[in-house]
């Protein structure tokens, strides 16, 4: 439960494992900018941290990675690890000189993506129990196997599990949401654009959100369980907000989930990919998880229009036309638009 106090401010010792790419090198910053001493232990492999952060330099997936941070007291620990071994060994070298522990887990905790407007007491996917590395087809089961080695080492009353959603904004290196961005700054008005349904649920968070309210998390040492999550939206006001921000005035052409699949569009990331789409009705739930304990706790939104400037910012900055992790290239759009059936406005729609 929160601890309001007077002091959520003081200088605390901070230490994040990571902080050299992207969300991890947010909340260093954020700490940093906010009077705490902040150290990252991190092998910058994805880049260096943040101005005026110490940097420890170690692998986890090494025998005494943690040796250079063992030998003091930390306030807060902030990890956002989806390896359980590495979250494991941090917590076996840590917890016993640790105040409180902050974890990043993942909305992909749930096994029930088809229900909407679920909280925190939903079912989740049984923990990995698996040793050695972890692939990403049991990204769920092993952020499980992370939350309980968390509230395990650390009790209930020592530990904040805050399960992300859809995390977007600038500095995203997935291409996922910044594919929307990109593909208006290619458009020209009026111009053809395969669109999913855009009725379809749609919730997000800016990654500067997210690690602002981690931080506070930690000064007022919140602990339990919250849905990291912004507020429930649909694609067709997050795809408008895109179109303003490019300004651009595409043209819409929506199709319907089962179109989508017999033509093997790839849903929500990867090479392919309509970005965002999920199937429905198995996924009608997975981005309508509910918020309001986090907001409880503190989690303050921006407006989407923010977010999705910044999103576009870093595209831009990164190049509209590079080769992408995520989304259609345009040769296969182009491919997927000449084979749409126009029917009028089951087919067609413009935002």
């Amino acid at each position: 439960m929160p601890v309001d106090s007077d002091l959520d401010r003081a200088e605390l010792d901070v230490l994040v494992l990571g902080g050299t790419s992207w969300l991890g090198g947010a909340v260093a910053r954020v700490a940093a900018a906010r009077g705490h001493h902040v150290t990252c232990l991190a092998r910058g492999a994805s880049g260096t941290v943040p101005p005026g952060v110490d940097w420890v330099r170690a692998d986890r997936s090494e025998a005494g990675a943690y040796a250079g941070v063992q030998d003091r007291h930390w306030d807060v620990v902030v990890d956002v690890s989806w390896q359980p071994d590495f979250v494991r060994s941090a917590l076996a070298a840590l917890a016993d000189r640790t105040d409180h522990w902050v974890y990043v887990s993942s909305c992909s905790v749930y096994s029930d993506d088809s229900t909407p407007d679920t909280a925190e007491d939903a079912p989740t996917h049984p923990a990995h129990r698996g040793t050695g590395p972890v692939d990403m087809e049991q990204y769920g089961l092993a952020k499980v196997a992370c939350e309980e080695a968390c509230l395990q080492a650390m009790g209930a009353d020592g530990a904040l599990i805050a399960r992300a959603g859809l995390i977007v904004g600038y500095g995203d290196r997935s291409d996922r949401f910044g594919y929307w961005p990109a593909r208006m700054a290619r458009a020209g008005d009026g111009d053809a654009v395969l669109g999913p349904p855009l009725d379809a649920p749609a919730q997000l968070i800016d990654v500067e959100d997210l690690a602002l309210w981690l931080v506070r998390c930690g000064e007022r040492r919140i602990d339990g369980v919250y849905n990291a999550v912004g507020d429930v939206t649909d694609l067709r006001q997050v795809l408008e907000a895109v179109s303003v921000a490019g300004g651009r005035g595409p043209r819409w052409v929506e199709v319907d989930d089962s179109w989508l699949v017999q033509h093997e569009v790839e849903p929500w990331a990867g090479p392919e990919s309509l970005p965002l789409w999920l199937p429905r009705p198995e996924y009608a739930g997975f981005m309508t998880r509910r918020n309001t304990a986090a907001q409880s706790a503190g989690l303050t939104l921006r407006p989407l229009q923010e977010t999705v400037a910044d999103a576009l910012r870093w595209e831009l900055e990164c190049g509209v036309t590079r080769e992408r992790k995520a989304g259609l290239t345009p040769g296969n759009e182009s491919r997927l638009l000449g084979e749409v059936v126009p029917v009028g406005a089951d087919t067609e729609s413009s935002t």
